[in-house]
């Protein structure tokens, strides 16, 4: 197959803005969704997944940063999610 993906240079604050507001977008299509908008239903599951493939990259280059040496930024995220 043709690999039909394309690569962005984004900062680490803009993927965090981009997974923010796909979160938004998803609370948003699920009261949609759950007042029986079948549309609202096809486009939650996109944006689920769209956010599922941004999360899991970042979370691939995050934890490829650790293994290089990592950061206190880095770390002291990871400490404010875990709380």
């Amino acid at each position: 197959m043709f690999d039909t993906t394309k690569k962005l240079e984004i900062s680490p604050d803009d993927v965090a803005l981009i997974e923010r507001a796909l979160e938004t977008q998803s609370k948003i299509l699920r009261v949609e969704a759950s007042a029986g908008g079948r549309d609202a239903t096809d486009r939650l599951n996109e944006v689920k997944r769209v956010l599922a493939t941004v999360s899991a990259q970042r979370d691939r280059d995050t934890g490829s940063r650790r293994a290089s040496g990592g950061s206190w930024t880095g770390f002291l995220r990871m400490m404010g999610q875990t709380t």
